[in-house]
């Protein structure tokens, strides 16, 4: 199944692009999509710990299974002052 991936705010940085895709095998998870996209983008696991991920609008865990053409978000912590 292809699943896209939108980075915000400096993770566009870390992975040097603002979307890609990955495909990965039915029944999938986030934390299987993470594992991926680590590979991938290596600068990316200093922030596995406090990475954002949302599926379409809504925020979910890394257990959540994947469906095909899900549109997964990747963003840092929200900071505010």
């Amino acid at each position: 199944m292809t699943i896209r991936i939108q980075f915000w705010s400096y993770f566009k940085d870390l992975t040097g692009c603002t979307q890609a895709s990955e495909e990965l095998p039915f029944g999938s998870t986030i934390g299987d999509l993470l594992q991926h996209l680590h590979a991938r983008f290596p600068k990316l696991i200093a922030m596995q710990n406090s990475t954002l991920i949302a599926v379409g609008v809504e925020y979910q865990a890394r257990d959540y299974v994947l469906k095909d053409g899900d549109e997964v978000s990747l963003f840092p912590p929200v900071q505010g002052g």
